[in-house]
């Protein structure tokens, strides 16, 4: 439904939304950004939904740059899937004693742990 609201509101963007100015948004900048999408459309959704970034903002402009849907989904329920169970699982094992560690560190963890998979994709693909 979000990547819905982006592929109608956004569809044909110029600097402008209902004649309101985007600071940032030149047509330059917009290009350049769907490129990423077209590049990268499975990781920065997967990146978006695993890490503590405002995944609607992604499923927003996934949306507005028209992205593979299939992908998109894909991409989005092992992502949410990955984060939602890793915190019911590490609450199941530990009990409610973790807690606090999860407040306080998951964020970093999930954004150290995003990193490395994607780092490590780019390390073999480049290096190899």
């Amino acid at each position: 439904m979000v990547c819905l609201i982006g592929y109608t509101i956004w569809a044909g963007i110029d600097e402008t939304v209902f004649g309101w100015h985007i600071p940032g948004i030149s047509p330059d900048n917009f290009a350049k950004a769907q490129g990423w999408y077209e590049q990268w459309n499975f990781w920065i959704v997967f990146t978006a939904g695993f890490t503590p970034l405002p995944y609607k903002v992604f499923t927003i402009t996934g949306g507005a740059f028209s992205i593979n849907l299939p992908l998109f989904l894909l991409a989005s329920i092992i992502s949410r899937s990955a984060r939602f169970f890793l915190v019911a699982g590490l609450i199941w094992k530990y009990g409610e004693g973790i807690q606090g560690f999860i407040d306080k560190y998951f964020n970093w963890l999930a954004i150290g742990f995003t990193v490395l998979l994607i780092g490590g994709f780019v390390l073999i693909k480049y290096a190899l």
